[in-house]
């Protein structure tokens, strides 16, 4: 199994992941149980947006899951860890599809996608220091951004995700998604336009 290798020119970018993917392969109990955690997070979220039904995305987090621990060990570029778990989650996806054919039904809130200091936030949690006039505006943009998102085809929607929402490079998206650089970055541009048409839209 060909894990985490990343190509192209330079080395892989260092994140929070690396240091952990370094000490769980040398068989550091704790900091493996650290790297599930973390993982377990970004693959829910990732598996709920680009997933066409509950059960996937679950099945998708649990795949995820067990190859990290399964091959942690033989992680060669620790950097590349976040690329390699979002891909091995798309794969599930795509394996879950086959079996149920039909695009995602519905795309998770902002506030439940979109990852905070503590991690993924409950749409009706208050926000210190803002009065219900923001709170209110705050919510109607995020249905309307939701509605947007929904609207994208499922490839463009996952191209959002990893590029805007959880801030991977062109590069590490085009890894994730199995297609050129210059995909990614048409995609992204017709993407984003048809997001501003979307929310255009809404707005009438």
């Amino acid at each position: 199994m060909n894990l985490v290798q990343q190509e192209g020119h330079g080395g892989p970018v260092q994140d929070g992941y690396t240091d952990l993917v370094r000490a769980a392969s040398t068989g550091d109990a704790e900091a493996l149980d650290r790297l599930l955690m973390r993982a377990q997070e970004v693959a829910w979220r990732f598996s709920n947006s680009v997933c066409g039904h509950a059960d996937d995305a679950e099945d998708a987090m649990q795949e995820a899951l067990i190859k990290t621990y399964r091959y942690v060990g033989r992680i060669r570029e620790p950097g590349a860890f976040r690329p390699w778990l979002y891909r091995t989650v798309r794969n599930a996806c795509l394996m879950g599809r086959r079996k149920k054919a039909g695009e995602p039904a519905r795309l998770k809130s902002l506030d439940e996608v979109l990852p905070g200091p503590g991690g993924p936030t409950r749409p009706d949690a208050p926000h210190p220091g803002k009065n219900p006039e923001q709170l209110a505006d705050n919510a109607r943009l995020r249905r309307r951004l939701q509605t947007a998102l929904r609207a994208l085809p499922g490839p463009y929607r996952a191209i959002v995700f990893l590029r805007e929402m959880e801030g991977l490079s062109t590069r590490e998206v085009a890894q994730v998604m199995g297609m050129s650089e210059d995909n990614v970055k048409t995609r992204l541009h017709r993407a984003r336009i048809q997001l501003q048409a979307n929310l255009g839209k809404n707005t009438k």
